[in-house]
């Protein structure tokens, strides 16, 4: 069993940066790909980007490839959103997801976090 915890949203300009993080218990987490979606008001739920277990490889919607960056801290049972150059069409509830398949499909994944609102003011 995994538990998930998102952090770090909050409201910034366009332009501007934000760093999510996505906390995890359980000591099998490091054996999991780690995606991240989100959802704006009104929107289907959309993959973002996803991470493997050891950090080597990781995956990008073409919306936000070149703009963020995922990355792992498997020591610290942490995985990270780094987004950059934000835009207004960001804005959405970010969450972190933990699996054995991973991918861009919601359904390769099998523990969810609650998500965190990240709102870019135009």
């Amino acid at each position: 069993q995994v538990q998930l915890v998102e952090s770090g949203g909050g409201l910034v300009q366009a332009g501007g940066s934000l760093r999510l993080s996505c906390a995890a218990s359980g000591r099998t987490f490091s054996t999991y790909i780690v995606g991240w979606f989100r959802q704006a008001p009104g929107k289907e739920r959309e993959f973002v980007a996803a991470i493997s277990w050891s950090g080597g490889s990781t995956y990008y919607a073409d919306s936000v490839k070149g703009r963020f960056t995922i990355s792992r801290d498997n020591a610290k049972n942490t995985v990270f959103l780094q987004m950059s150059s934000l835009k207004p069409e960001d804005t959405a509830v970010y969450s972190c997801a933990a699996g054995e398949t991973g991918g861009s499909m919601w359904s390769g994944y099998n523990y969810w976090g609650q998500g965190t609102q990240v709102a870019v003011s135009s």
